[in-house]
């Protein structure tokens, strides 16, 4: 939703704990999720308003391109394992725009519902997940054809979405429900649901496969999912907890 339609962007030294650059995107395009290229090692940021991906290079912090979405609300975005190809989840218009990112053009803007929100790719590059999330059901792309292949029915409608590193589960947000509906990736059919604290936002797998961390932004926790028995243990995290990412 519209807000402070922001400009810029903090680099933290990790080691420092401090602030050390400010990048300025020279007006309002509400940047949000920043992911790192698995190949060529530089920083893709979703820059809303701009209907556009912007390229940075993490080494010299400038701004080096672009890449346009050709959809407005382009909020969150996937790359594809060997860096090739990129997904945005465009909010309001219910679509997911396909870019090449070596060429930095927008290939394909696939219709998938009514509002999206997030998404996600398997380990293997075959599928894009998205949630209908105004219906209790999962967008199944295709990333050859670049269609929606299938829809996998939730138990409610579902929100962030991560596979475990060997592609046999997708783990799922259900805010509605409070749990995480349990994918399998063989069958795209829900095998189990796991309750977790009141409004599951996103789902972070750890990349050795043994547990996942889903954002519980009502009750300020993360819940930690051990993946050989779904067992659930809680640690807090104060207000508003939401997105999640490795610091390595």
């Amino acid at each position: 939703m519209p807000g402070t339609d922001g400009s810029t962007m903090d680099v933290i030294d990790l080691s420092q704990r401090k602030i050390i650059k400010s990048i300025d995107f020279g007006h309002g395009v509400r940047p949000h999720c920043a992911v790192f290229g698995p190949e060529d090692g530089l920083l893709y940021v979703t820059t809303e308003l701009d209907k556009t991906v912007t390229i940075v290079d993490p080494h010299s912090l400038t701004i080096v391109g672009s890449v346009p979405t050709g959809q407005a609300e382009s909020h969150m975005l996937a790359i594809s394992p060997e860096g090739s190809k990129g997904y945005t989840a465009n909010v309001g218009p219910g679509t997911v725009s396909v870019l090449d990112l070596a060429a930095r053009k927008n290939v394909a803007v696939i219709p998938v519902a009514g509002h999206v929100q997030r998404i996600s790719l398997s380990p293997d590059g075959h599928w894009a997940f998205t949630s209908d999330t105004e219906k209790p059901r999962l967008a199944v792309i295709g990333t050859t054809t670049n269609k929606v292949d299938r829809w996998v029915t939730l138990p409610g409608a579902g929100y962030g979405s991560a596979p475990t590193p060997d592609g046999k589960w997708l783990l799922v947000a259900i805010p509605s429900t409070n749990e995480v509906a349990v994918v399998d990736i063989s069958t795209m059919k829900v095998v189990r649901t796991i309750k977790v604290p009141p409004s599951p936002q996103e789902v972070l797998v750890r990349p050795d496969g043994k547990a996942a961390y889903v954002s519980c932004s009502s009750s300020h926790q993360i819940a930690t999912i051990q993946l050989d028995d779904w067992s659930v243990k809680l640690i807090e995290a104060g207000r508003g907890a939401d997105g999640l990412a490795w610091a390595k």
